[in-house]
């Protein structure tokens, strides 16, 4: 995604369990690689957020059960209104297995935008565990499962997956992973994602311009998008972009009892809400199952959400789809907001039930007025032109244009008999000059006169 710093695609390290797979555990040593894979998956642009735990067996019909979210925060409840048919999530990540039994059916739609991956999205981008990144994210949101009571069933198990396979790291090639994420967003647009999902951060406050077009397009098409605020135990203390981006839903990370993840969320005023980020499961590429811990899973789960609430009210515009999700969250941590829990905990059976009063403007920021106050410094001398580009602000101040060098007096014109000539040039000329001379006759005469004294003497 960028060119800093790359993180977990969730905004934060990877955080979390170990991955659940149906081979036999693996021996400590092979423990500790992953864990050390997934602290360092991405470092060189855009980051994943999620971790490792060590690796433990587990079966298809064991899964499930270790799916607490689903019933804890009103999944299962809102399933009885809606699952998230007809509503298309794109997932912007390491590239989303639509192959495996968990996601049958799943994966709607798909691009490579790192140059190195497949057309369909659909390759696995990266070195070891972090290539997996992206499936995790997409069961978590979207998953099947392999049976009535097996496998991974997602927030929004009805809901269509769009997979734009980013590269990040030692993985990523050609593009920039700044502008891989920029592009991302427009094909997902495009592409007819009514939310966008991305586990990743950028590991800085600030983003490039290009970010400023793309998000600015995607909030100009009724685009929900939302992102992980990233993971201390990964070295994010502090949210980064996308999360800080005006208009984005930012989510951070709880435990099992709903306290704040120390090492699986991180905090800044941004935070719109929060999800469990720890004891998480998904399923991986090729087959087998993984526990992991980070915002990068706690975010698809707002985002299956979200799916939920724009399936069950098709009506609803994004900011009030955003204004649901944080108005019926459960308050967590005294004041509301709050830089570590947003509005609180994450109720999806709320926010697809709950009469919640219609909101004008998206109650998480306007990325145009940010652009606006903030980018002025940066803005290009000549005038902007009268029709923005999609997505832009066609209120924008127009930035002057820029002023055209004096032309030169010509010479004649200091002899012309012009009243501007006298009193700019010749009159002060002539008192200068005048000046001079008597200061000169005044010398000339001293000289004479001394000259004199010593001749008589």
């Amino acid at each position: 995604m960028r060119r800093s710093a790359a993180r977990e695609p969730d905004g934060a390290g990877r955080g979390g369990e170990a991955p659940v797979r149906r081979r036999s555990a693996r021996p400590p040593a092979a423990a500790r690689r992953v864990r050390r894979l997934a602290s360092a998956a991405a470092v060189a642009a855009i980051a994943v957020a999620s971790a490792l735990v060590p690796v433990t067996a587990a079966h298809a019909d064991q899964v499930r059960d270790l799916e607490y979210w689903l019933n804890d925060y009103g999944f299962t409840q809102a399933w009885k209104t809606t699952r998230g048919a007809g509503v298309k999530v794109a997932v912007i990540d390491t590239g989303v297995d639509g192959s495996v039994r968990d996601l049958a059916g799943a994966v709607v739609g798909g691009t490579d935008v790192s140059g190195v991956g497949a057309a369909s999205g659909q390759k696995p981008l990266g070195d070891a565990e972090s290539a997996d990144h992206g499936t995790w994210v997409a069961s978590l949101l979207a998953g099947r499962g392999t049976g009535p009571d097996s496998g991974v069933l997602g927030a929004a198990p009805e809901a269509g997956i769009l997979t734009a396979s980013v590269a990040l790291g030692k993985a990523m090639g050609p593009v920039g992973s700044d502008e891989q994420i920029a592009e991302a967003v427009r094909w997902a647009v495009d592409n007819g994602a009514s939310v966008i999902n991305m586990s990743l951060t950028r590991n800085t406050l600030d983003w490039p311009t290009s970010w400023d077009d793309a998000f600015q397009y995607a909030f100009a098409h009724d685009v929900v998008i939302v992102a992980a605020a990233g993971n201390r135990g990964s070295g994010t203390s502090e949210v980064g972009a996308p999360a800080t981006i005006p208009g984005v839903l930012t989510v951070a990370g709880v435990d099992r009892a709903g306290k704040a993840s120390f090492d699986a969320s991180a905090q800044g005023i941004t935070i719109g809400v929060s999800a469990p980020s720890e004891q998480l499961v998904g399923a991986s590429p090729g087959g087998g199952y993984v526990q992991w811990a980070g915002t990068s899973g706690a975010t698809p789960l707002v985002a299956g959400a979200i799916a939920l609430v724009r399936a069950a009210h098709p009506e609803l515009k994004a900011p009030d789809v955003i204004e649901r999700i944080i108005r019926t969250a459960r308050p967590a941590g005294g004041a509301v907001p709050s830089p570590i829990y947003g509005y609180g905990l994450l109720d999806a059976a709320a926010a697809v039930t709950a009469s919640v009063p219609h909101v004008t403007a998206n109650p998480m920021g306007d990325l145009g007025d940010w652009i606006r106050i903030h980018r002025r410094a940066e803005s290009p001398s000549t005038p902007a032109p009268s029709t923005p580009a999609p997505g832009g602000d066609p209120q924008a101040a127009p930035v002057p244009a820029k002023l055209t060098p004096e032309r030169a007096l010509p010479w004649s014109r200091f002899f012309w008999p012009q009243w501007s000539v006298l009193t700019a040039f010749w009159l002060p000329f002539g008192l200068i000059a005048g000046l001079l001379a008597l200061v000169a006759l005044g010398g000339v005469g001293a000289w004479l006169h001394f000259r004199r004294m010593r001749s008589k003497e």
